[in-house]
């Protein structure tokens, strides 16, 4: 039963490339919602998880990281990030505590002051560093900001996550409940499945291969104790077909393997996974192609 002071809002997970956010998103949802990888600019989308409980729902935007867009993906990457920052309650600027302090986080923080939204900084990765490194980074970001609060975590192993879900609350008005309660997230099921194709090939593949590839889900057939999936890997160049490929069709084997694996999960049923690879040359400048892949801002 929901409380008579019922709390909702929305909050959106800013920062740079590869500091985290993914896997802060995931660690509230408590599932697989969004991919992750050790190479920067993983996320294209915004990603929405939502934390219920009977107190507050608190919806979260996942942006991908802000850097300095090289193509017309990476512009729609930087203005989805940008445009996320605009609709919401408060601002969540994750960080990785144990990387120095970068010049665009520095521009960020320039930029969450010019918005006048209330902000929570989140100092990631600190169960990996002694509490006396941590002293100096906090004082460092304290003099650039008055942030609302600053909160430690893990996000990984999710010290400190519920401290962070609390503060957040704070910053919530009165409102109604948004989506059902058992909602996690607002992806359909194919993205979320074209998305654990994608993680596995950056998983798997060299620095310069992931970044121009994209993943169509062009089938998916419920049947009662299956589901089918057919997805197309979309590449930049021949050679990048061969790579993903691989000799004998092994690295495709792999990719396929490994994405089953996490959609069956996901799905909580068996599922039948059908790959293919073709070549769209230079399609992350093509705005079609773009808005094709499902990368669309609202």
């Amino acid at each position: 039963m929901k409380k008579k002071h019922f709390k909702s809002g929305f909050a959106a997970i800013i920062g740079m490339p590869n500091v985290g956010k993914s896997t802060l998103l995931n660690t509230i949802a408590g599932q697989k919602i969004a991919i992750i990888s050790d190479k920067p600019q993983t996320t294209r989308n915004k990603i929405l998880a939502i934390h219920t409980t009977d107190e507050e729902q608190i919806i979260f935007t996942d942006t991908p990281g802000i850097h300095k867009p090289h193509n017309k993906l990476g512009e729609f990457m930087v203005n989805a990030a940008n445009e996320s920052m605009n609709d919401t309650d408060v601002l969540v600027f994750v960080v990785d505590a144990t990387h120095k302090i970068q010049d665009i986080e520095r521009d960020i923080t320039k930029h969450i002051a010019e918005t006048g939204l209330p902000c929570i900084l989140v100092l990631n990765k600190v169960d990996v560093m002694k509490k006396e490194d941590l002293l100096p980074i906090i004082a460092d970001y304290a003099s650039m900001h008055d942030f609302s609060s600053i909160v430690p975590i893990s996000a990984k192993s999710g010290d400190g996550v519920q401290l962070l879900l609390e503060e957040i609350r704070e910053f919530l008005p009165e409102g109604p409940e948004f989506y059902d309660e058992d909602m996690v997230t607002d992806q359909p099921e194919r993205q979320i499945a074209a998305e654990i194709i994608r993680e596995k090939m950056l998983w798997l593949l060299e620095q310069e291969v992931p970044h121009g590839i994209a993943i169509e889900i062009t089938k998916m057939q419920e049947k009662q104790k299956i589901t089918n999936i057919y997805a197309t890997i979309f590449c930049e160049k021949a050679s990048h077909k061969g790579i993903i490929i691989g000799k004998n069709g092994e690295m495709l084997k792999k990719i396929g393997s490994l994405s089953r694996s996490d959609i069956e999960k996901m799905l909580g049923k068996q599922v039948y996974l059908e790959l293919w690879v073709k070549v769209k040359s230079d399609w992350r400048n093509s705005d079609f192609l773009i808005k094709n892949f499902g990368y669309v801002n609202e």
